[in-house]
């Protein structure tokens, strides 16, 4: 399976959306989503450190639910929650060939930089 960048947006935007405190795991059902994929991606952001997630599958059966964004998450999500930074930053990684958690992370937070740069006339170290 490909890391799809727009799931792991959209996992973390739905995580942050759940509204009761993270005292357990949530169930996770993405509109036209492939539950499969969605829990495939769901343990990636786990172990990128990204959400909290909890393995409720068994022998065979493969099952990823989330728990709660972490410090990371919501860092990441802050990133590029803007729709704008979000296309610039899919479009550098893709016209870089870089497609890993950190890399979107580090590429979101530069071109958000530069937008302010842009907008504010200020320059961030």
């Amino acid at each position: 399976m490909r890391l799809e960048k727009d799931l792991v947006r959209e996992i973390l935007l739905a995580v942050e959306a759940h509204e009761k405190p993270p005292l357990g795991w949530m169930v996770l059902k993405l509109e036209d989503r492939d539950p499969g994929l969605v829990s495939y991606h769901v343990m990636l952001l786990a172990e990128a450190g990204l959400l909290a997630g909890i393995s409720l599958g068994g022998m065979n059966h493969f099952e990823w639910q989330p728990m709660r964004l972490t410090y990371r998450g919501h860092e990441f999500l802050d990133t590029v929650r803007d729709g704008e930074v979000w296309r610039r930053t899919k479009a550098g990684a893709e016209k870089a060939g870089v497609a890993g958690l950190d890399m979107l992370l580090d590429l979101g937070k530069a071109i958000s930089k530069q937008m302010l740069k842009e907008k504010l006339g200020i320059e961030l170290p």
